[in-house]
C-alpha cells in the first residue's frame, strides 16, 4: 500500500499525509514520520522516504524541523539530516528539489506557494503558534525570496476541527487579549466555562488579513477519522500513551 494524502489547488507538487501506507505498528501504525515519537527510526525514515517518492521528491532532500509551537520561520537554502533541523514551526525555499515537510497531530499544517516567484513555504500552526504569528512569519520569510502575498496560494490541510475542538478559558482569553474580534471563531461549548474553537478558520483569516490571494481550507478534522488521522486530543482523551504524527510536505 503506497501512502495516502490529499492535495489542494497549490501549483507545486504537495500532499497532505494520512496515517495510511505505511510500515510502523502499534499506536504508530502506519505512516508515522515523526523522528521524535519514539517509533523505530527505520520505520519513521522509511514511511518519511514513501512520502518523499509520493511527491516525485527524493528522500534526502526532504527536510523538517523540530517543532516549538512558536512563531519562527527558517528559510531553506540546503537539506540537513533527517532529525537535525532547527526548533521553528515554518519554512520557506526557492531551491527546486527541496521538499518542506511540518509534521501534525491535531495542529494545522499550511502549505503555500508563489508560483511566479517559485517560491514555497510550509508551516505548523497550533494555536499558540497562529497567535504568535507563525503564519506571518512564513509570509515574510517568502517574501525574501521574491513572494508577493497577493500572488501566494496557501491550503489549510486537516487538522482539529470546531466541533472537535473543546478549550477552557485560559487559552479563549490569550486569544482575545489579542484580538477581542476573533471571538467569532469560538461557539458556546456543551460545558460551562469552555468553548469550541475553530483553529481552521482563525488560521484562513489571518491568512487574508495578511493579504494572501488565496486560501484555501480542506476540512479535515483530525480527531474524529481515527482511521485516517493522528490525534493529540484523541491520545489525551483516550488516557494518554504513544501517539504517531502525519506529515505535509510540498516542493517545486
Amino acid at each position: 500500500m503506497s501512502a495516502v494524502a490529499l492535495t489542494a489547488s497549490l501549483p507545486f507538487r504537495h500532499g497532505f499525509f494520512t496515517r495510511r501506507g505505511g510500515v510502523s505498528a502499534g499506536p504508530f501504525a502506519s505512516l508515522n514520520c515523526s523522528l521524535s515519537s519514539g517509533d523505530s527510526r527505520d520505520a519513521a525514515l522509511e514511511n518519511r522516504a514513501r512520502v518523499a517518492h509520493a511527491i516525485g521528491a527524493d528522500p534526502a532532500r526532504l527536510v523538517s524541523l523540530y517543532q516549538i509551537h512558536s512563531a519562527t520561520a527558517v528559510r531553506v537554502e540546503a537539506p540537513w539530516q533527517p532529525g537535525q533541523g532547527p526548533r521553528a514551526d515554518a519554512l520557506a525555499t526557492d531551491r527546486p528539489g527541496i521538499a518542506l515537510g511540518v509534521i501534525t497531530a491535531d495542529c494545522a499544517p499550511v502549505l503555500f506557494a508563489d508560483a511566479t516567484a517559485g517560491v514555497v513555504g510550509a508551516a505548523h500552526a497550533g494555536w499558540r503558534g497562529a497567535l504568535a504569528g507563525v503564519l506571518e512569519a512564513t509570509l515574510d520569510a517568502m517574501a525574501t525570496l521574491g513572494a508577493d502575498a497577493a500572488r501566494i496560494v496557501a491550503a489549510i490541510g486537516p487538522c482539529i476541527a470546531q466541533a472537535s475542538y473543546e478549550v477552557a478559558a485560559d487559552m479563549r482569553d490569550a486569544v482575545l487579549a489579542r484580538d477581542a474580534e476573533r471571538a467569532c471563531f469560538f461557539a458556546d461549548g456543551a460545558r460551562q466555562g469552555h468553548w469550541q474553537f475553530d483553529l481552521a478558520g482563525y488560521c484562513a483569516e489571518r491568512l487574508r488579513g495578511a493579504g494572501v490571494g488565496r486560501v484555501e481550507v480542506l476540512g479535515a478534522d483530525t480527531l474524529a477519522r481515527e482511521e485516517d488521522f493522528f490525534s493529540h486530543r484523541r491520545r489525551t482523551l483516550a488516557g494518554g500513551g504513544p501517539i504517531g504524527h502525519q506529515i505535509s510536505v510540498i516542493a517545486m
